[in-house]
This record gives C-alpha cells, structure tokens and sequence, in this order.
C-alpha cells in the first residue's frame, strides 16, 4: 500500500520575484558601496603620497637653496637648519614633520611637530619607531605599530665634520583618511538598507499589480469544468500579461465551441443511430415471433441488413471527419486539372439517370490529393441526384475565375432554402427541400466535402444556378503559372 505525498509548499511567482529584485538590488548596492570605499581609499593613498612628495621636495630645496641668516653662508650644521625649517612649517592634520639628529645613542636628537595627529600617538613620543625609521635604508616606508600604522618619508643629511648625521622626517598617520572612507562605506550600507526596505514594499506592490491577470488565470482555470466555460479573464493594459489574458480567453473560446460542437456531436450521433438500432431490434424481436412465415422473415432480415449498412455508412463517415483533423489527411501532389475534371464526371454519370453535362475544364495543374477531392466532387454529384429526378440537368466542370481554381457541380433541382444556406455544411443537417431518395442519407455528406476543402487550405461555397438550382463550388488559390484554357 502506498502513502500519498504530502503537498509540497510552492512559492508564488510574486515571492520569487520580489526576493530576485532584493537579491540582485542588494548585489548591486554592496558593490557600489564597496568600490566607493575601495576609491575613497585610494584617493587617500594618493593624497598622502603627494603630500610626503611634496613635504621632503621642500626640504630638499631648502637644504639646495637655504642660508643660515646669522652667517648668510650655506648651513654646515644640520641642527639650525632643521629648526629653521621646522620653523617656517605648518603641518597638515595627522601629520608630523620632524628633524633627526644623530642616530639613537649616538648624539642628541631634535624633534620638532607643528600639529598633534588626530588618530594615534605621535611617532616624535616613540623612540623605538624613530630608530626604526632613521635606520631604514629606504626614503619612504610604512610602519605597523599596534596603534596604528604610520606612513613616512625622510631626507637624509650625511655627517660631515664633527657634524652627526641628520635626517627631516615627514610622518602620516592616515587612520583618519580611512575612517573617513569607512564613515561613507557605512553610511552608503544604511541607505542601501533603507532603499531595500522601500523596494519591498514597492516591488511587492508592483509584482501583485503585475501579476494579477495571472493569478486570474490560475482561478479562473482551476474554476473551469466541461459544463461551465464562459467565465473569462478581464484585460487591462497592453502589455505581455494583458497578451496573455487575451490568449487564455482566445483558448477559452475555442474550448467552449469544441465542447458544444462535441455535445452536439454526440447528441447528433446518438440520435442518428439510435433509429436504426430500434429499427433493427424491433424486426428481430418481431422475426422471433413470426420464423414461421418464410417472406416475413426474409424481409425482416432485408430491413436489418439496410439499416446495418447505414449505421455502418453513419460509422465510416464519422471516422473520416475525425481524421479530417490530422495534417496527413490530404496528401497533395500536382495534378491535371483537365484529367481530374473529367475523371469526376465518368464516376459520376453511374451515379443516376440525369442529364451529364462536362461544362468546362481548367487547363492548368495544381497541387491537390487528387483521390480526397474526387471523394468530395462525387458526394456534390450524389447531392445533386439525391435532389433531382431523371431527366434533369446536372453539370460538373472547372475553371480558372479572379486567380482562383473552380471545380463545381450544378443541379437543376429545387435549390437550396434560404434558412438551410447557413447550416447545411454542418454535420447531421439536411436541407428541407429534398427529393428523389428521400431520407437516406445522414447529414455528413457536405460536411466531409467542407473538411476537404478546408484541408486544402481553401473553402466550399453555394451559388444559385441561373435557371433554377444549387451549385456548390470548392474553391482554392491559384497555382503561379496556371494558364488559362
């Protein structure tokens, strides 16, 4: 015994939605974020590197271009010309300018700093960092101290004499810069949170807007049954979901016509083959009661035997209008219409004692099955004696007329009713005008002839005839190159 499944939990296509315009949102935020906090960041490196640049170039100049304004000759000592100099500055916040005399140890060393940073102890109150940078055989450098790192550059003075080696110090603490950029790093994270709020909201609103004629296309088809097809979908807009609503009441429209061509299909065939099947039952339960009688019993069996061929004749024809329907019910190759015409007419003049007439005939070829339009021209032909009486005109021919092909079959009968025009290519009817053999037939006859002509991409139309009568015409497009007779 198997256990059912339990109903596994969907997520409407409105949360889908949403949650991909928030996932795809949030992306884009937190990259805009992060590349406007990687920029910030690197304009920062980039100021710091111009301002060290440019801090040891003036110094460097000094030292090229000063004089000592006690002597008025060039400076031989580096301590008055670092105090000069450190004079004359005004440092930049968080940064330090420092002069450097004599290495750790060695001799005294003078520091000087125009402005307290902003961020992390100054590097003027550490000796260990001081050492590291006098030390370093590099001009720039970078130092991690616990408490933040230091950005540097310096200009060495070479001893000379009984002068100690001097060194100017540029020192950037840029932990100011980058807090800078992690405020607006933040900043533009709390407006991305506020902007994914207002997409939720906005996005759920707009998707459920959106998304509407869809959810009435889901009630309205879970609502829909074979007995109830009218309800429909209103459209609004002209977009794709207003589209699509138009297409669902399209195939709406479409279903509720089949159903009640099927319903009436079925009741047609049912009626129609329910009298030979009472007929037929009620001679055999009378043939039980009279086997006595050698001529009933044999009339009885002739009765059967009719009424058995025409529900056979009903079943052959309801078989040929369903595979009417199939792209293979015709197989159209070219065809003479000249020869077809006239083989139409030999077949026909079997069918009863009228007066055949070969109109005319097309001199021109097309592509036709051949073997589907002699079925549907010899059904016109027995239409045509079914509504006649010997002696009368009947005519078959075809032609070429307004760039379309003609083949046709004229009766010189009564015609056909003007409230029978609209309704005698359907199945099951019959026009009310009929003579000769009165009731043998089921109604089918035109409406196999119609699906022939539609199967061939053209149609069959009903024309008075001059004089008195019906014609009935299947008409298709012209071939290029057909000429004519």
């Amino acid at each position: 015994m198997t256990t059912a499944e339990p109903p596994r939990h969907r997520i409407s296509a409105r949360v889908r939605i949403l949650l991909w315009l928030l996932v795809v949102m949030a992306a884009a935020l937190a990259a805009v974020a992060t590349t406007t906090r990687s920029v910030l960041l690197r304009d920062a490196d980039h100021r710091i590197d111009r301002l060290l640049a440019q801090e040891t170039g003036e110094f460097t100049h000094f030292v090229r271009e000063g004089v000592d304004p006690r002597t008025g000759e060039k400076f031989t000592d580096p301590d008055p010309l670092l105090r000069l100099f450190l004079s004359r500055q005004y440092a930049d916040p968080d940064e330090e300018l420092l002069g450097l005399i004599g290495r750790a140890g060695a001799g005294p060393a003078t520091k000087e700093q125009s402005r307290e940073p902003r961020s992390g102890p100054p590097l003027a109150e550490d000796p260990a960092s001081l050492k590291a940078v006098f030390d370093s055989s590099g001009a720039t450098g970078t130092l991690h101290r616990p408490d933040g790192e230091v950005r540097w550059s310096k200009v060495v003075i070479k001893a000379s004499g009984t002068h100690p080696e001097a060194a100017f110090v540029v020192a950037f603490h840029p932990a100011g810069e980058q807090a800078k950029a992690n405020d607006v790093f933040t900043m533009l994270l709390a407006i991305s949170g506020v902007a994914l709020l207002m997409t939720t909201g906005i996005g759920w609103a707009v998707a459920g807007r959106i998304l509407r004629p869809v959810r009435l296309v889901r009630t309205t088809a879970a609502h829909l049954t074979e007995q109830d097809l009218t309800q429909r979908i209103p459209v609004q807009g002209r977009d794709d979901i207003a589209a699509l609503a138009e297409t669902f009441n399209g195939m709406l429209d479409r279903l509720e016509r089949a159903f009640a061509a099927q319903r009436e299909f079925v009741d047609d065939a049912g009626h129609e083959l329910r009298t030979p099947i009472t007929i037929v039952r009620g001679h055999l339960e009378l043939m039980d009661t009279a086997t006595e009688n050698a001529a009933e019993r044999e009339e009885t069996i002739r009765i059967v035997t009719e009424e058995l061929d025409r529900m056979s004749r009903i079943v052959e024809d309801l078989l040929l209008l369903a595979k009417a329907e199939r792209p293979d019910f015709v197989t159209p190759e070219p065809v003479q219409l000249a020869e077809l015409t006239a083989d139409v007419f030999v077949k026909a003049r079997a069918l009863g004692e009228r007066d055949w007439h070969l109109a005319e005939v097309a001199d021109a070829e097309a592509d036709l099955d051949a073997q589907r339009v002699t079925q549907a021209m010899v059904q016109l032909a027995q239409n045509a004696v079914q509504h006649t009486v010997p002696g009368q005109r009947v005519s078959i021919g075809s032609r070429l007329r307004e760039g379309q092909i003609e083949l046709y079959v004229a009766d010189s009968g009564p015609g056909v009713q003007p409230q029978d025009a609209a309704v005698i290519f359907e199945r099951f009817r019959r026009g009310t005008a009929r003579r000769g053999a009165r009731g043998t037939g089921a109604g089918l006859g035109l409406a196999i002839v119609k699906a022939i002509a539609e199967s061939h991409g053209g149609r069959v139309e009903l024309r008075p005839t001059p004089g008195g009568g019906a014609t009935f015409v299947l008409v298709q497009a012209q071939p290029e190159g057909a000429a004519h007779p």
